[in-house]
């Protein structure tokens, strides 16, 4: 090749011939800022995730510190637009000097300075970086909304889940008793759920957050202390929820505590107009709410041939009966076997199909089978339908020789009951095993 063909070749393959454009996140977001923050005063940089060390660096070093830094949106973007600030301006400008030891020696004394929104500069700025960040989680939360390629695990039955996050997020409400909020009220869903998961990896109690020898184990104690449910108090969930984002400067727990004092503050005006919102209800066969009783017995009757009221009245339900038969039958649906002929099957579908079919979901078996103590638990924590309940004035107990338990308001013979006691019973053949030995 010719000298300056060669020249002009090596020319071109160095040009760039055509617009570039830096890569940008979908949905139009900024690449991800650096994982790095300044020093204000030096050229020290620490990792964004410990910007505690940051903190503690710059208070002891340079004698700073900066009010309220946990209520800042963005504390990248606030580091560097002070570190500009200060090298332009004497710090004096900006910051409150305190000093400690003042009755001390001079030399004994130090000057801090105070960096806070009491500063017009750094209201305004702390304000901005908010609303910038408030922007950027609305957008985020609209796009999970209309997100149809969530894809999923359940984090209890393993079970996977396609399309939209709620699928999910209802699904671990409704089967295993564990709700996080709604959907709604939700963002960066996919790393909230990875946070979870992890803790839960991790063999640590997603409430209490103590942590156990094995899953079994694990499993066991959120069912039965009825951990099934997130530490409120654990800041690390908060950037998950809307309700962090939304007034400038305050937390959830302030939003909450304002919202109970006007409350308190209103408690002398009138109620007369004030009407209670609905609780959906569940039907027991299928995912149907309805925002009354009424509706929802009209929907089981019509569309599964389950007559709830006609039941409880010709088997004289009590309450107590009532709530026993609810949970039982809730936890014969959620294991997909039939309650009258007992046979198990693959789905739900298919269990309502078969039930309905042969009649067997119009008829209840023999009361032995479901009016039992461990029924009084509910299967669903959350079942609305049981704060529904009530006894009829008209019902009339089958099994009139049911043993119930009252305390006795007449205390004049009490010598005589304390005689006649089942306890005192146990105590004397206590003693007597007692002295045996």
């Amino acid at each position: 090749m010719d000298p300056r063909s060669q020249v002009l070749h090596t020319f071109i393959s160095l040009c760039i011939l055509e617009p570039l454009s830096l890569p940008e996140s979908p949905g139009g977001v900024a690449v991800e800022s650096s994982p790095y923050v300044p020093c204000i005063f030096c050229k020290e940089c620490y990792v964004l995730a410990e910007q505690n060390q940051l903190l503690k660096h710059m208070i002891i070093e340079h004698k700073l510190v900066i009010a309220d830094v946990k209520l800042v949106a963005d504390f990248r973007s606030y580091i560097l637009h002070w570190k500009r600030r200060f090298a332009e301006q004497p710090i004096t400008d900006f910051c409150s000097v305190i000093r400690t030891n003042s009755k001390a020696p001079l030399e004994e004394q130090d000057n801090y300075f105070l960096l806070c929104d009491a500063l017009p500069e750094d209201r305004l700025l702390r304000e901005q970086l908010q609303q910038k960040k408030l922007r950027e989680i609305l957008e985020q939360q609209q796009r999970e909304r209309y997100d149809t390629s969530f894809h999923s695990v359940c984090m209890f039955c393993d079970q996977e889940f396609t399309g939209n996050r709620s699928v999910l997020l209802n699904h671990m409400a409704r089967e295993h008793a564990f709700n996080i909020g709604l959907p709604d009220n939700i963002v960066n869903c996919y790393e909230f759920l990875a946070v979870l998961q992890g803790k839960l990896d991790s063999l640590q109690c997603l409430y209490c957050e103590k942590v156990f020898r094995d899953k079994n184990t694990l499993k066991d104690h959120m069912r039965k202390k009825q951990h099934r449910r997130i530490n409120a108090k654990n800041k690390e969930y908060d950037k998950f929820y809307i309700i962090n984002y939304l007034e400038f400067g305050k937390s959830w727990e302030e939003v909450q505590s304002e919202d109970d004092r006007e409350l308190l503050d209103n408690l002398e005006e009138d109620w007369s107009d004030w009407e209670e919102h609905p609780v959906c209800a569940v039907c027991l066969f299928c995912e149907q709410q309805a925002d009354t009783t009424e509706k929802l017995y009209l929907h089981m009757q019509k569309s599964h041939g389950f007559h709830f009221p006609k039941i409880k009245s010709e088997h004289g339900l009590n309450f107590y009966q009532q709530v026993k038969l609810v949970n039982f039958i809730r936890r014969e649906i959620h294991h997909c076997r039939c309650y009258n002929c007992q046979e198990k099957f693959e789905s739900k579908g298919g269990l309502i199909g078969h039930m309905e079919e042969t009649k067997h979901i119009a008829f209840l078996p023999a009361r032995s089978t479901w009016d039992q103590p461990q029924y009084y638990f509910p299967t669903y924590e959350n079942d609305t339908l049981l704060c529904t309940l009530s006894d009829s004035e008209d019902v009339i107990t089958e099994d009139q020789s049911e043993e119930v338990p009252v305390v006795s308001e007449d205390i004049s013979s009490l010598k005589a009951l304390k005689q006649s006691s089942v306890l005192n019973q146990l105590l004397c053949e206590e003693n007597k095993s007692q002295e045996k030995f």
